[in-house]
């Protein structure tokens, strides 16, 4: 990793660490946990956020063990080869935005289905709601924005389009993604000492199936 990223003072004890994408936050964000050094350690999509205790740290001694992390060569966290399958059920009462997305990009539902599932892709970061999973690797030929208002309720297992990625709802609440299908795949178990099924660095395929 190069020495040049950008380190952002957010108060008193937190700054922020510009890295190139999701792939350099998740290795810089282990390296970091695994020191000990630090209250908090969150990879995103293109930063990480790093929490101190500053009675015992000042900022030229975060800066100092930050240039650490990122002069490392060798990797300190391992991609899994195996791909999560994830099935969804696409279109109708599952994706109700299905049918404007495809009279929006002039595609047929079989399109939409074929540039959506069957690939690889990456959980880039949790975030925006307890288990949310932004994933990229979107074809940019899905490329659509967010809902100009809201859902005040969005069902568990949801899957949206927007903005270049696909989000996932791994629990009920309100968003402003674009919702083309759902899937049955349990995302989040209570009973579970890891209860959320997906983590920043996963490789996932979506699986397209019929309606139950």
């Amino acid at each position: 990793m190069s020495l040049a990223n950008k380190i952002h003072a957010l108060g008193d004890d937190l700054v922020s660490i510009d890295v190139s994408g999701p792939a350099e936050a998740q290795v810089l964000a282990a390296r970091l946990r695994a020191s000990g050094d630090w209250i908090e350690v969150v990879g995103g999509i293109d930063a990480v956020v790093l929490q101190f205790d500053a009675a015992l740290h000042d900022l030229d001694f975060v800066v100092g063990k930050v240039h650490e992390s990122t002069s490392q060569d060798e990797p300190v966290v391992a991609m899994s080869p195996d791909v999560v399958e994830i099935p969804v059920c696409y279109g109708g009462e599952y994706g109700p935005d299905f049918d404007a997305v495809c009279a929006m990009l002039k595609l047929s539902a079989e399109e939409l289905i074929a540039l959506h599932a069957g690939h690889d892709y990456t959980v880039d970061m949790l975030g925006f709601t307890p288990g949310f999973a932004y994933i990229g690797g979107l074809d940019e030929r899905l490329s659509v924005p967010r809902l100009r208002e809201p859902r005040v309720r969005v069902a568990a297992g949801s899957v949206g389009i927007a903005d270049g990625r696909t989000g996932l709802y791994a629990l009920p609440g309100p968003g402003g993604w674009v919702l083309i299908g759902r899937t049955s795949y349990p995302l989040f178990d209570a009973t579970s000492d890891r209860p959320f099924a997906l983590k920043a660095g996963m490789r996932i395929r979506f699986v397209a199936v019929p309606e139950p």
